[in-house]
């Protein structure tokens, strides 16, 4: 019987609502572990999450079955649930409405594991903004800064 194989590597960015920064050190950890069991449990293995207050990386496979926009609904709806479980400062949380998913060569791997773990580093000196417009621009993607804020 033939088969159907594929190893895609998503490189997911999204933001808390209008950056709000809220996305503290005691949520942080259980958040990224929250996050990585919702992916994997909708068969798109995550491979590191980390984030900062205001927004969020994850580089995860996505699965043979599965449509980006339906594991990015998935790990934000779901997370977004249960962050608002976790204590009144948290009971207004929301991300942005949009990401942005660039594809990640298996040679690449590494290095965006890398640049995902060193985020706290890395926002020393870039905003989310910065850095997401940067994303887009280094990957080809049109966008209209009217739409890309929320």
């Amino acid at each position: 019987m033939p088969q159907s194989l594929a190893r895609l590597y998503v490189h997911l960015i999204f933001s808390t609502k209008h950056r709000e920064r809220v996305i503290t050190d005691a949520v942080r950890p259980s958040l990224h572990a929250y996050m990585a069991r919702v992916l994997q449990n909708f068969r798109c293995p995550p491979v590191l999450i980390n984030s900062v207050e205001d927004h969020i990386h994850i580089l995860f496979e996505l699965g043979r079955t599965v449509f980006i926009s339906q594991a990015v609904e998935e790990a934000k709806t779901t997370a977004s649930k249960w962050i608002k479980t976790q204590g009144p400062a948290f009971a207004g949380f929301a991300w942005q409405s949009g990401y942005g998913a660039f594809s990640v060569s298996e040679s690449n791997v590494s290095a965006v594991r890398e640049y995902i773990a060193g985020q706290a580093e890395h926002h020393r000196h870039k905003s989310f903004q910065e850095e997401y417009r940067a994303f887009l621009e280094r990957h080809g993607v049109a966008f209209d800064e009217r739409y890309v804020w929320d």
